[in-house]
Protein backbone atom coordinates (compact mmCIF):
# COMPACT_ATOMS: atom_id res chain seq x y z
CA UNK A 1 0.00 0.00 0.00
CA UNK A 2 1.33 3.34 -0.95
CA UNK A 3 2.45 6.32 1.90
CA UNK A 4 -0.48 8.26 2.78
CA UNK A 5 -0.20 12.30 3.42
CA UNK A 6 -3.04 14.02 4.72
CA UNK A 7 -3.96 17.21 2.74
CA UNK A 8 -4.30 20.15 5.19
CA UNK A 9 -6.08 22.16 2.89
CA UNK A 10 -8.73 19.99 2.27
CA UNK A 11 -8.78 17.64 5.78
CA UNK A 12 -9.01 18.53 9.02
CA UNK A 13 -11.05 21.49 8.71
CA UNK A 14 -12.58 21.09 12.17
CA UNK A 15 -9.06 22.56 13.62
CA UNK A 16 -7.23 25.94 13.12
CA UNK A 17 -4.52 25.26 10.23
CA UNK A 18 -1.77 24.80 12.61
CA UNK A 19 -3.22 22.24 15.05
CA UNK A 20 -4.04 19.97 11.80
CA UNK A 21 -0.66 18.40 12.00
CA UNK A 22 -1.15 17.03 15.30
CA UNK A 23 -4.68 15.71 14.01
CA UNK A 24 -3.20 14.24 11.53
CA UNK A 25 -0.33 11.98 13.23
CA UNK A 26 -2.85 11.35 15.86
CA UNK A 27 -4.78 9.07 13.65
CA UNK A 28 -1.33 7.65 11.70
CA UNK A 29 -0.33 9.47 9.01
CA UNK A 30 3.70 10.20 8.72
CA UNK A 31 3.22 12.96 5.95
CA UNK A 32 1.24 15.64 4.98
CA UNK A 33 0.84 18.56 2.37
CA UNK A 34 -1.65 21.57 1.69
CA UNK A 35 -2.11 24.20 -0.76
CA UNK A 36 -0.04 27.20 0.62
CA UNK A 37 1.97 27.73 3.77
CA UNK A 38 2.23 31.30 3.09
CA UNK A 39 0.05 32.98 5.66
CA UNK A 40 2.44 31.31 8.64
CA UNK A 41 5.72 31.72 9.68
CA UNK A 42 7.92 28.93 8.10
CA UNK A 43 9.35 27.92 11.53
CA UNK A 44 5.75 28.15 13.32
CA UNK A 45 5.22 25.14 10.44
CA UNK A 46 8.43 23.47 10.51
CA UNK A 47 8.08 23.12 14.57
CA UNK A 48 4.58 21.67 14.14
CA UNK A 49 6.47 19.01 11.28
CA UNK A 50 8.82 17.65 13.66
CA UNK A 51 7.23 18.10 17.25
CA UNK A 52 4.50 15.60 15.79
CA UNK A 53 6.99 13.98 13.57
CA UNK A 54 5.78 14.39 10.23
CA UNK A 55 7.55 14.81 6.85
CA UNK A 56 6.35 17.55 4.66
CA UNK A 57 5.26 15.71 1.14
CA UNK A 58 4.51 18.70 -0.69
CA UNK A 59 2.75 22.50 -1.26
CA UNK A 60 2.75 24.96 -4.28
CA UNK A 61 4.05 28.33 -4.86
CA UNK A 62 2.80 31.33 -4.30
CA UNK A 63 -0.09 31.67 -6.73
CA UNK A 64 -0.67 35.16 -7.06
CA UNK A 65 -4.19 36.74 -5.12
CA UNK A 66 -6.18 33.46 -4.91
CA UNK A 67 -8.94 35.61 -3.36
CA UNK A 68 -9.08 37.61 -6.85
CA UNK A 69 -9.68 35.10 -9.14
CA UNK A 70 -5.08 34.00 -9.47
CA UNK A 71 -4.67 30.44 -10.03
CA UNK A 72 -0.46 30.86 -10.68
CA UNK A 73 1.86 32.86 -12.17
CA UNK A 74 3.84 30.19 -14.30
CA UNK A 75 2.33 30.98 -17.57
CA UNK A 76 1.65 35.07 -17.19
CA UNK A 77 3.79 36.76 -19.49
CA UNK A 78 2.98 39.65 -17.60
CA UNK A 79 3.56 38.91 -14.53
CA UNK A 80 7.33 37.68 -14.80
CA UNK A 81 8.78 39.06 -11.95
CA UNK A 82 6.33 38.61 -9.53
CA UNK A 83 6.95 34.64 -10.29
CA UNK A 84 10.51 34.90 -10.00
CA UNK A 85 9.70 36.41 -6.38
CA UNK A 86 6.97 33.64 -5.54
CA UNK A 87 9.80 31.53 -6.45
CA UNK A 88 12.23 32.76 -3.51
CA UNK A 89 9.45 32.70 -1.04
CA UNK A 90 8.47 29.38 -1.82
CA UNK A 91 12.52 28.35 -1.11
CA UNK A 92 12.60 29.83 1.72
CA UNK A 93 9.16 28.08 3.06
CA UNK A 94 11.71 24.75 1.67
CA UNK A 95 14.24 25.48 3.79
CA UNK A 96 12.79 25.69 7.22
CA UNK A 97 10.18 22.55 6.40
CA UNK A 98 12.39 20.25 4.31
CA UNK A 99 10.17 19.97 1.54
CA UNK A 100 11.56 17.74 -1.84
CA UNK A 101 8.42 18.77 -3.76
CA UNK A 102 6.96 21.92 -5.05
CA UNK A 103 4.29 22.57 -7.50
CA UNK A 104 3.86 25.38 -9.63
CA UNK A 105 0.77 26.43 -10.53
CA UNK A 106 0.17 27.97 -14.66
CA UNK A 107 -2.71 30.05 -14.16
CA UNK A 108 -5.18 30.85 -16.45
CA UNK A 109 -4.12 31.76 -19.92
CA UNK A 110 -4.85 30.09 -23.40
CA UNK A 111 -2.44 26.98 -24.07
CA UNK A 112 -2.42 28.12 -27.62
CA UNK A 113 -1.13 31.29 -27.20
CA UNK A 114 2.27 31.94 -28.02
CA UNK A 115 3.54 34.39 -25.51
CA UNK A 116 2.39 32.62 -22.94
CA UNK A 117 3.61 28.75 -23.43
CA UNK A 118 7.00 30.72 -24.01
CA UNK A 119 6.35 32.42 -20.70
CA UNK A 120 5.92 28.68 -18.91
CA UNK A 121 8.86 27.72 -20.34
CA UNK A 122 11.09 30.37 -18.94
CA UNK A 123 9.25 30.19 -15.88
CA UNK A 124 9.71 26.20 -15.22
CA UNK A 125 13.29 26.83 -16.58
CA UNK A 126 14.16 29.51 -13.89
CA UNK A 127 12.47 27.81 -11.15
CA UNK A 128 14.28 24.35 -12.01
CA UNK A 129 17.52 25.91 -11.92
CA UNK A 130 16.34 27.87 -8.13
CA UNK A 131 14.91 24.66 -7.00
CA UNK A 132 17.52 22.51 -8.19
CA UNK A 133 20.36 24.17 -6.28
CA UNK A 134 18.23 23.08 -2.85
CA UNK A 135 17.56 19.65 -3.93
CA UNK A 136 14.13 20.15 -4.56
CA UNK A 137 12.02 19.00 -7.61
CA UNK A 138 9.85 20.56 -9.62
CA UNK A 139 6.27 19.71 -10.45
CA UNK A 140 3.62 20.25 -13.05
CA UNK A 141 0.12 18.94 -12.17
CA UNK A 142 -2.89 19.16 -15.12
CA UNK A 143 -5.85 20.90 -13.70
CA UNK A 144 -9.33 19.98 -15.41
CA UNK A 145 -11.08 22.35 -17.14
CA UNK A 146 -14.53 21.59 -14.97
CA UNK A 147 -12.93 22.59 -11.54
CA UNK A 148 -10.60 25.37 -12.97
CA UNK A 149 -11.78 26.92 -16.24
CA UNK A 150 -9.27 28.52 -17.87
CA UNK A 151 -6.25 26.69 -16.73
CA UNK A 152 -3.45 26.69 -18.87
CA UNK A 153 -2.45 22.86 -18.26
CA UNK A 154 -5.37 21.28 -18.64
CA UNK A 155 -3.48 17.96 -20.64
CA UNK A 156 -1.61 15.15 -19.28
CA UNK A 157 0.16 14.92 -22.92
CA UNK A 158 1.21 18.28 -23.20
CA UNK A 159 2.49 18.30 -19.51
CA UNK A 160 4.24 14.88 -20.66
CA UNK A 161 5.92 16.29 -23.93
CA UNK A 162 7.00 19.51 -22.42
CA UNK A 163 9.15 17.62 -19.31
CA UNK A 164 10.79 15.76 -22.48
CA UNK A 165 11.39 18.59 -24.39
CA UNK A 166 12.61 21.15 -21.47
CA UNK A 167 15.18 18.24 -20.29
CA UNK A 168 15.32 19.30 -17.07
CA UNK A 169 16.39 16.39 -14.20
CA UNK A 170 14.22 18.00 -11.31
CA UNK A 171 10.94 18.63 -13.87
CA UNK A 172 8.27 16.11 -12.80
CA UNK A 173 4.57 15.28 -13.29
CA UNK A 174 1.92 15.33 -10.54
CA UNK A 175 -0.48 12.65 -11.31
CA UNK A 176 -3.48 13.69 -9.69
CA UNK A 177 -5.99 10.57 -9.81
CA UNK A 178 -9.19 12.60 -9.93
CA UNK A 179 -7.96 15.30 -12.90
CA UNK A 180 -6.57 12.72 -15.01
CA UNK A 181 -10.32 10.69 -14.65
CA UNK A 182 -12.27 13.95 -15.99
CA UNK A 183 -9.66 14.91 -18.47
CA UNK A 184 -8.78 11.67 -20.08
CA UNK A 185 -10.14 8.87 -18.02
CA UNK A 186 -7.97 5.54 -18.98
CA UNK A 187 -5.94 6.33 -15.36
CA UNK A 188 -4.08 2.92 -15.31
CA UNK A 189 -2.81 2.96 -18.31
CA UNK A 190 -2.14 6.82 -18.24
CA UNK A 191 0.29 5.80 -15.03
CA UNK A 192 1.51 3.28 -16.69
CA UNK A 193 2.78 5.21 -19.66
CA UNK A 194 3.80 8.64 -17.47
CA UNK A 195 5.47 6.52 -14.20
CA UNK A 196 9.16 6.97 -15.69
CA UNK A 197 8.11 10.50 -14.87
CA UNK A 198 5.59 10.45 -11.76
CA UNK A 199 7.38 12.69 -9.10
CA UNK A 200 3.78 12.91 -6.61
CA UNK A 201 0.52 11.41 -7.11
CA UNK A 202 -2.71 12.54 -5.37
CA UNK A 203 -6.35 10.94 -5.08
CA UNK A 204 -9.25 11.42 -4.78
CA UNK A 205 -13.08 9.75 -5.69
CA UNK A 206 -14.94 11.21 -8.97
CA UNK A 207 -16.90 12.68 -9.63
CA UNK A 208 -17.82 14.65 -5.34
CA UNK A 209 -14.04 14.96 -4.80
CA UNK A 210 -14.83 12.77 -1.64
CA UNK A 211 -13.19 9.99 0.39
CA UNK A 212 -11.28 7.50 -2.34
CA UNK A 213 -13.32 4.38 -2.28
CA UNK A 214 -17.08 6.34 -2.91
CA UNK A 215 -16.98 7.17 -6.77
CA UNK A 216 -16.75 6.12 -9.90
CA UNK A 217 -13.14 4.75 -9.65
CA UNK A 218 -12.12 1.18 -8.22
CA UNK A 219 -9.46 2.92 -6.33
CA UNK A 220 -8.61 0.06 -4.81
CA UNK A 221 -7.30 -0.96 -8.23
CA UNK A 222 -5.40 2.06 -8.79
CA UNK A 223 -3.37 1.86 -5.63
CA UNK A 224 -2.25 -1.68 -5.81
CA UNK A 225 -1.30 -0.63 -9.66
CA UNK A 226 1.07 1.86 -8.02
CA UNK A 227 2.21 -1.00 -6.01
CA UNK A 228 3.15 -3.08 -8.90
CA UNK A 229 4.53 -0.20 -10.93
CA UNK A 230 6.99 0.62 -7.86
CA UNK A 231 5.72 3.47 -6.93
CA UNK A 232 7.74 4.75 -3.90
CA UNK A 233 6.79 8.39 -3.27
CA UNK A 234 3.93 9.94 -1.27
CA UNK A 235 0.34 9.22 -2.42
CA UNK A 236 -1.72 13.27 -1.22
CA UNK A 237 -5.12 12.42 -0.07
CA UNK A 238 -6.59 15.86 -1.80
CA UNK A 239 -10.11 15.04 -0.94
CA UNK A 240 -12.51 17.05 0.41
CA UNK A 241 -14.32 14.47 3.52
CA UNK A 242 -18.04 14.40 2.86
CA UNK A 243 -18.31 14.45 6.83
CA UNK A 244 -15.80 14.64 9.63
CA UNK A 245 -12.66 13.73 8.47
CA UNK A 246 -11.70 11.05 11.19
CA UNK A 247 -14.86 9.26 10.47
CA UNK A 248 -14.19 9.19 6.92
CA UNK A 249 -10.43 7.18 6.91
CA UNK A 250 -12.25 3.92 7.50
CA UNK A 251 -11.08 3.61 3.14
CA UNK A 252 -7.96 3.24 4.10
CA UNK A 253 -8.39 0.10 5.37
CA UNK A 254 -11.42 -0.91 3.33
CA UNK A 255 -9.01 -0.29 0.21
CA UNK A 256 -5.32 -2.18 1.54
CA UNK A 257 -4.86 -5.00 -0.03
CA UNK A 258 -5.52 -8.30 1.15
Amino acid sequence: MPRFAANLTMMFNEHPFIERFAAAARVGFDAVEYLFPYDFDPYDIAGALQGNGLTQALFNLPPGNWADGDRGLAALADRKDEFRASVKIALTYARATGVKRLHAMSGLADRTDAAARAAYRDALVHLCEAAGAEGVDVMIEPINPRDMPGYFLNDFNMAADLIADLGLPNLRLQFDIYHRQIIHGDVLTGLCQLMPIIGHVQIAAVPLRHEPGTGELADAVILSELDRLGYAGFVGCEYRPAGDTVAGLGWMTALRPG
